[in-house]
């Protein structure tokens, strides 16, 4: 009655799911972002360093920081691919159906050995039963 609080202000554990969900995918924008940030800078350096310092020009690798550059560039497109694509395929929609498939798949195992449990100690009872006291005549 008096009470600050009201029901309607807790929130549910769908919108809780709801939010956790929202806050995990902006994470992993978050940080495909700070990959490509740092991808940039890097290559940056990494031709900096070549052309500039010349640090590198003894390598076996002519070029080297091409290779490097393409290699994680490489990384980072599949950091994209991660985040974009394949999460849709295999984001928490399908991690709820594997884990669902997985539970009716337990509990369908657990049917069958209950099942041949009660089958084998049906046969125990059946062998353990004393013969009718009629039946010896």
């Amino acid at each position: 009655m008096f009470s600050n609080h009201k029901k309607s202000d807790r929130i549910d554990s769908a919108q809780r799911e709801q939010y956790d969900y929202a806050r995990q995918r902006m994470k992993q924008k978050k940080r495909l972002m700070q990959h490509f940030i740092v991808f940039l800078a890097g290559s940056i350096l990494l031709v900096i360093m070549n052309g500039v310092l010349g640090i590198g020009k003894d390598f076996f690798i002519k070029n080297w920081f091409t290779w490097v550059i393409l290699i994680w560039a490489l990384l980072l497109l599949i950091h994209f691919l991660n985040v974009y694509i394949l999460y849709k395929f295999m984001g928490k929609e399908w991690e709820d159906r594997q884990i669902e498939q997985l539970k009716a798949k337990q509990e369908k195992r657990i049917e069958e050995l209950e099942q041949k449990i009660a089958g084998s100690s049906d046969t125990q009872k059946e062998k353990n039963i004393p013969p009718h006291p009629s039946q010896d005549q």
